[in-house]
């Protein structure tokens, strides 16, 4: 009987799988066709496959802006989703997340300190922080240091709900400082730092693309690792130990792989509010179960096509205006973190 039931999940499993394939590459081609300008998905196929579209300046619009902001996208909620599920099987908590735990700001604090102090470093090192390199580093830093404190305090209160709080008072803190840098800056850097705060997909280099696809793959490699460890630790840390599992080494891991994503994410993108809150508890509830070997790989699809859903809808196509992806986010994320607080005693951890 229970061979027969896992051959019905593994066959149920394998359809939804296929039907997200299908879904992102539907979502991809879509983010790419429609904005101000609607470009025919027929000179969308002719130019991806090495042609030219009809007009020249389609053929601009899809290399030189839709497609690096549709692969931003994906990359942005692979990235999230998956730092979203690993804090929150580390912190056994369905509410943990990169924005509530505090590490977004963490990373906005590291970007902060680049963008809205460096006339107060030397020239040699205001140059390297300011470059890609350097804000990526930064915005690593920043969230590593967020991440490391809240742990730190976890191993003294196993109260979950005391855990985020927590998190949430290291954000304020990082906010105050950034309030704080933002007093004594001068106009050019605070708007700068507002329109990166508004977090953006667009206007990204390739050179920029391939750093984040690089830093995501590393990020993403580091967490597959940690798949069997995951699902023993949700059993608690005791019962991942009595099964051989290092946790040391395994949070460890999990730690980095988690600064990275975030990092990273927030020193191109800007801080993306919901999407790793929200996203691994939808991919929960459609294949109903707590087996990363299935949630890793179904969060992974899930964040790319929701990014890239919030991207279309922030493009407002046939419009000439571009809603920050932030607003986005928010407005489809919190419905549904709401939901989920409603249903609190129906998590799935």
């Amino acid at each position: 009987i229970c061979g027969k039931k896992n051959k019905v999940n593994t066959k149920k499993n394998n359809i939804i799988f296929i039907g997200l394939l299908v879904l992102l590459a539907v979502c991809f081609v879509l983010n790419i066709s429609l904005g101000s300008v609607k470009v025919p998905l027929e000179d969308i196929f002719n130019s991806l496959s090495g042609g030219q579209a009809s007009k020249n300046s389609w053929q601009v619009i899809i290399w030189n802006y839709r497609l690096p902001k549709a692969i931003t996208a994906i990359l942005v909620g692979m990235g999230l989703s998956i730092s979203g599920l690993l804090m929150q099987t580390l912190f056994r908590n369905p509410l943990a997340g990169p924005d509530v735990l505090g590490l977004s700001s963490g990373a906005s604090l590291g970007v902060a300190f680049v963008i809205l102090g460096s006339a107060f470093m030397p020239s040699f090192l205001s140059q390297f922080f300011l470059s890609s390199y350097g804000m990526v580093l930064s915005s690593i830093i920043g969230s590593s240091l967020v991440l490391l404190a809240v742990l730190v305090v976890s191993q003294k209160l196993r109260d979950t709900m005391a855990i985020l709080i927590v998190g949430l008072m290291f954000g304020s803190f990082a906010s105050a400082i950034i309030g704080v840098l933002s007093y004594f800056s001068s106009a050019e850097e605070l708007q700068k730092f507002t329109f990166w705060a508004l977090g953006s997909l667009g206007n990204q280099s390739w050179t920029n693309i391939l750093i984040l696809a690089s830093t995501t793959f590393i990020g993403l490699v580091l967490s597959a690792i940690c798949i069997k460890p995951l699902n023993a630790l949700l059993l608690g840390e005791r019962y991942a130990t009595s099964l051989g599992i290092n946790y040391r080494k395994t949070r460890l891991l999990l730690i980095i792989a988690t600064s990275i994503l975030a990092g990273s994410i927030t020193a191109f993108a800007g801080p993306i509010a919901f999407i790793g809150l929200a996203v691994p508890h939808i991919a929960k509830m459609i294949f109903q179960t707590s087996s990363h070997y299935i949630l890793f790989w179904g969060t992974l699809l899930l964040g790319a096509i929701t990014l890239l859903i919030c991207d279309t809808v922030s493009q407002m196509p046939g419009s000439d205006f571009t809603l920050p992806i932030n607003a986005i986010t928010s407005i489809i994320g919190a419905p549904i973190v709401v939901y989920l607080l409603v249903r609190k005693r129906k998590f799935m951890i």
